[in-house]
C-alpha cells in the first residue's frame, strides 16, 4: 500500500516537472514581444475601456496609436491632459480636441406625446420597443432609462419621461448610444459651450408627425431658410451641422430657433 502511494506520488512529481519544463519552453518559444511604447501608452490612458475612442478598449487604442499612428486625441475620458501625455510619448502634435457630448434627439415630455397607451411590461426601453403601439411616436424617447443604467458618469437622467443630459458630467463615451433601442442619441463635437440641436427624430411627414407629438419637427424648412449653413432637411427632418457652428453664428441660430413652429430646436450644453 505504502509502496503504491510512493510510486504514485513520484510519478505525479515527475509529470509536474515535465509539464513545467514544456510550459517554460513554450513560453520562451512563442513569446510575443510587445513594443515598450504600447505599454507606456496604456499606462497613460485612463483604463475606462468605454469605447468612446472607437476601439473596444484602451489596449486596442494604444496599439492603434503606436502601430497605425492613430490620433492621440480620441480619449474623451482622459481629455486634453491625456492627449498631451500621449503626444509627448509619441513625439507628435496633439491637434485640436473638440469636446464630445451626447445629444438627445427628442423634445417631447409626457404632456406633448399623443396616442400614448398604458404599458404594463418590463420597465426597460429595450423591452418596450418590442411592443407595437406603446406610444404614438415610433421615433421618440421611451423614457425607461436604459441609457441611465449604462452611464458610468451619472451624466444622463430621466425627467418627465424624457432622457436629459448633464453636460457638466458627460464626456461623450457613447455608452448611451449603444443602449438606446431607438437610436435617438448621438455623440457630437461641441466647438462651443452650447450648440443648437434639433431635438426630434421623427421622419414622418408633417401631418403624421403632428398627430403623435406636439413638439415634432415637421420638415417645414423654416430653419434652413434662415441658415442653410447650419440646418439642412433630410427625410422630413431638420438636421444641424455641428461642424459649422461657432459663436459668431449665435444670432443666426437664434433666428432659426424662433422660426421653428413646434419649438423643437434648442441650445444644449453648459451655459
Amino acid at each position: 500500500m505504502m509502496v503504491s502511494l510512493g510510486i504514485a506520488g513520484a510519478s505525479m512529481l515527475v509529470m509536474a516537472m515535465i509539464f513545467s519544463y514544456i510550459l517554460g519552453w513554450a513560453n520562451k518559444k512563442f513569446k510575443v514581444e510587445v513594443d515598450p511604447k504600447i505599454e507606456e501608452v496604456i499606462e497613460a490612458l485612463p483604463g475606462a475601456n468605454c469605447g468612446g475612442c472607437g476601439y473596444i478598449g484602451c489596449s486596442d487604442y494604444a496599439v492603434a496609436i503606436v502601430t497605425d499612428n492613430d490620433p492621440v486625441n480620441k480619449c474623451t475620458v482622459g481629455g486634453q491632459a491625456c492627449a498631451q501625455e500621449l503626444a509627448d510619448i509619441m513625439g507628435v502634435e496633439v491637434g485640436d480636441m473638440v469636446p464630445l457630448h451626447a445629444v438627445v434627439h427628442c423634445n417631447a415630455p409626457l404632456s406633448s406625446r399623443l396616442g400614448m397607451t398604458q404599458y404594463m411590461g418590463d420597465k426597460r426601453c429595450a423591452s418596450a420597443q418590442q411592443v407595437a403601439g406603446v406610444q404614438g411616436c415610433t421615433f421618440g424617447c421611451l423614457g425607461y432609462g436604459d441609457c441611465v443604467q449604462v452611464c458610468n458618469y451619472g451624466a444622463i437622467h430621466i425627467e418627465d419621461g424624457l432622457a436629459r443630459v448633464d453636460y457638466e458630467k458627460c464626456i461623450g463615451c457613447g455608452a448611451c448610444i449603444k443602449a438606446c433601442p431607438r437610436g435617438i442619441l448621438s455623440i457630437e463635437g461641441f466647438k462651443e459651450a452650447v450648440v443648437p440641436v434639433v431635438a426630434c427624430s421623427n421622419k414622418d411627414k408633417a401631418k403624421d408627425a403632428k398627430a403623435v407629438c406636439k413638439n415634432a419637427c415637421v420638415g417645414c424648412k423654416a430653419c434652413a431658410k434662415v441658415s442653410s449653413d447650419l440646418f439642412t432637411i433630410s427625410d422630413n427632418l431638420a438636421k444641424c451641422n455641428y461642424d459649422d457652428y461657432l459663436a459668431p453664428k449665435y444670432e443666426e441660430a437664434m433666428k432659426a430657433i424662433e422660426k421653428c413652429p413646434t419649438g423643437c430646436i434648442h441650445f444644449m450644453g453648459t451655459r
